[in-house]
């Protein structure tokens, strides 16, 4: 029903390669993670510079001062190490629901992948639990609000952080447990953290950027699925591909319009059903169905827009402060001969706030579009006459798939009503922090639209291949269009009868969610 089989089986962390697809194999899938030798010696390399810093006694925010706020405080040598620990015990404060083992996991593997750049000043054991516990299977119990995108998401990545020092809560074999007896029931054992390793630990946009990656696979495969969807829904209607001509898409170029434009045709591609009705006397299709390229073509790039800053993100240096080697900066950073410390701001989440919502708002479009193809289909009054009323026999004895439209067009208001955080920002720490990103929001609303949004394309896949099975004798669907109707059909049989349907709303949006769409296409041999 997946296709994991197109993920990278393990994923070795060197800092600079960590594609959205490693993060959703290790989230998702369990792929094992190994630390590149060379990232290990990167850190070393940091951590002696924290070393020659601290020696100096010279006053470094993050090493021998206070936090935020209280950046002024000068901590004195034998309380840095507790120093680290109260940061960590303090900043998890957060509120709301438990992430979802797949999110702390994606924000567990590029939280370690960014430490691996070496130049957060952490030594290699501690990012080696962090690496242990992602492969033995030890999820810190992280509350999902509190994150403000800057500096970082502090709160979710304390509550991480805590089970490094056997604090906290974590789930093993899904057992909730203290997190010292999570680390020792695989075998693992809790660290004291040195100097910065705390700050090094929690702070950065890696919640955020875990979940975006997630958005970005999931979103792309939507796509590709809606444009299956719409494909089929052009077809049961009686639509034209016309729309969908090359020389269209030539004079107005934009890449995500002729992608979509040449995907519709892969799929109807051999289509008796478009032939039969070539000559009828339609002037044009409904918006829903002539404006397919142009509208799913604008979501593919919104999305594409998303994935190239999520890839720059992931392999991103996003703490403060950073740690350079002397000279790598300007002369009047602090620290010693050895190495300079420079507090500056790349926790900040904008990068990702604003795409994460401009792509969650163009994914909303996508579940626009499609419900209205539903309604097309479902529709007595605008529907083709040789579709029964909502798509079944005798209807008004049988309702058909009337409510599943009703459950698109909720999940579709959810979608609307959603907002966008990146817009808003709410000073903090007695004002030091006077503008935040809110980007760990936004990356949370995201992966709202995302799975409402499957399920909204679920339905009209639904609906598409019902309408289908009323298709006259002698008509077969396109070659692709065939494949993903005989891809819902393995799965949901035809709507004879009326019956419960929430189940198979759930399977239809699995198909599109975790690509068994993608996956049916590409085994027609229709892969772009």
């Amino acid at each position: 029903m997946s296709d994991a089989a197109s993920l990278p089986e393990s994923v070795t962390l060197d800092g600079a390669s960590l594609a959205p697809e490693d993060v959703a194999a290790v989230a998702r899938h369990d792929a094992p993670v190994e630390l590149a030798a060379e990232s290990r010696e990167r850190m070393r390399e940091s951590r002696e510079r924290v070393e020659s810093v601290l020696d100096s006694g010279e006053p470094v925010y993050g090493v021998n001062t206070g936090f935020g706020h209280l950046v002024e405080t000068h901590i004195d040598r034998e309380d840095i190490e507790r120093l680290q620990t109260n940061l960590v015990r303090s900043h998890a404060a957060g509120a709301g629901r438990e992430l979802a083992r797949e999110e702390v996991r994606s924000m567990m593997v590029s939280r370690a992948n960014t430490l691996a750049k070496g130049f957060s000043g952490i030594r290699p054991s501690v990012v080696d639990l962090l690496v242990s516990m992602l492969n033995e299977g030890v999820q810190p119990v992280v509350r999902s609000r509190g994150s403000l995108g800057a500096s970082g998401d502090l709160a979710p990545l304390a509550h991480m952080a805590l089970v490094l020092i056997g604090e906290g809560e974590a789930r093993v074999d899904g057992e909730r447990l203290p997190g010292d007896e999570a680390l020792r029931a695989v075998g693992l054992e809790p660290v004291t953290l040195a100097s910065k390793e705390g700050l090094a630990l929690i702070n950065g946009t890696q919640l955020t950027v875990g979940l975006a990656s997630l958005f970005v696979v999931d979103a792309e495969r939507t796509v590709e699925a809606a444009d299956a969807a719409g494909a089929l829904a052009t077809e049961v209607t009686m639509g034209t591909t016309a729309n969908c001509d090359p020389a269209i898409h030539e004079v107005r170029p934009h890449p995500g319009q002729k992608e979509s434009a040449a995907a519709i045709r892969r799929l109807t591609a051999g289509s008796t059903v478009l032939e039969s009705h070539k000559d009828c006397e339609r002037v044009q299709d409904a918006y829903s169905i002539r404006c397919l390229p142009q509208v799913h073509g604008a979501v593919r790039d919104a999305v594409s827009h998303l994935r190239e800053a999520v890839e720059v993100e992931l392999n991103s240096v996003t703490d403060n402060p950073l740690v350079f080697p002397a000279g790598a900066v300007d002369e009047r950073a602090p620290g010693t001969d050895a190495a300079a410390v420079v507090s500056a701001g790349n926790f900040h989440g904008e990068p990702l706030a604003l795409r994460l919502d401009y792509a969650a708002g163009a994914l909303t479009e996508l579940a626009a579009i499609s419900e209205r193809r539903t309604d097309r289909m479902l529709n007595p009054d605008v529907q083709e006459s040789y579709l029964p009323p909502f798509l079944t026999e005798r209807s008004g004895l049988r309702s058909g798939y009337m409510i599943a439209q009703y459950t698109a067009a909720a999940l579709l208001n959810e979608c609307r009503s959603l907002g966008r955080p990146s817009i808003d920002s709410t000073p903090v720490s007695g004002g030091q922090e006077d503008h935040v990103s809110m980007s760990g929001q936004s990356a949370l609303n995201a992966r709202t639209v995302a799975e409402n949004v499957a399920t909204i394309v679920g339905v009209e896949l639904l609906c598409g291949s019902q309408a289908a099975e009323f298709l006259g004798d002698g008509l077969e669907l396109g070659t692709g269009t065939g494949a993903v109707r005989d891809a819902i059909r393995s799965v949901v049989p035809p709507l004879d009868e009326d019956r419960r349907l929430d189940g198979e709303l759930e399977t239809a949006a699995d198909l599109v969610r975790f690509g068994a769409i993608r996956a049916a296409i590409a085994d027609a041999g229709l892969s772009d």
